[in-house]
């Protein structure tokens, strides 16, 4: 069963919580996929919009994410995420040795229509995916690695890490594009959030611990 859900910070307009790994970010297909952060912020601020939602992780990601607590901080926040204004950062540990310090990533990617939710290279129809990256450190095979997307594409850093044309090194855990363990998570967290306040226009940061 999904831990609770931690409220980091309460705004009028915002609020800004910690999702663990195993919980979507909003409501699937089915009765048995509506409990959701999106869910559980209404329950909390039942005056927040139906759709509070301005961006989304993985279910298997950790991490932060903002929610709005008003119409119009849903279209200014839904804004700067489109506009691609807003600055995050995640940290990684893949399975193998990354033998660069640093680097940016290109991939153009899209659907998989026959193994959905699975994103296939397609330098043709696929849509561009941008990751700066760097590494921390190594440890008994496996590299930690900070990530910098500057597009949200979906499964974004999954695919830049495992693919070849990328790392070659997939997340540990990861269902999808590599490998998981009984019992064992998915090790990608979203540890850092910066965007402008939706009513000052102030820049506000939020951060949080690396569970793993």
């Amino acid at each position: 069963m999904t831990t609770s859900l931690k409220v980091l910070h309460v705004d009028p307009e915002f609020v800004v919580v910690e999702k663990p790994a195993g919980l979507l970010s909003v409501p699937g297909r089915g009765p048995d996929k509506q409990d959701c952060v999106v869910r559980r912020i209404r329950e909390l601020f039942p005056d927040c919009p139906q759709q509070p939602s301005v961006h989304r992780l993985d279910m298997d990601t950790s991490g932060l994410m903002v929610l709005a607590r008003t119409v119009e901080a849903h279209r200014i926040l839904s804004r700067q995420f489109a506009e691609r204004r807003v600055h995050k950062k995640y940290l990684a540990v893949l399975v193998g040795v990354v033998g660069e310090e640093q680097g940016r990533i290109e991939l153009a990617f899209r659907l998989d229509p026959d193994n959905r939710p699975h994103q296939i290279y397609d330098p043709v129809r696929g849509k561009s995916g941008v990751t700066r990256w760097r590494r921390v450190s190594v440890e008994d095979g496996k590299t930690r690695v900070e990530f910098i997307p500057l597009t949200g594409r979906t499964h974004q850093l999954r695919l830049h890490a495992a693919h070849s044309l990328g790392l070659g090194c997939p997340i540990v855990g990861d269902r999808l594009y590599g490998t998981r363990k009984p019992g064992e998570r998915m090790l990608l967290h979203a540890a850092f959030l910066q965007f402008l306040h939706p009513r000052t226009e102030e820049v506000v940061e939020f951060s949080t611990d690396v569970p793993f």
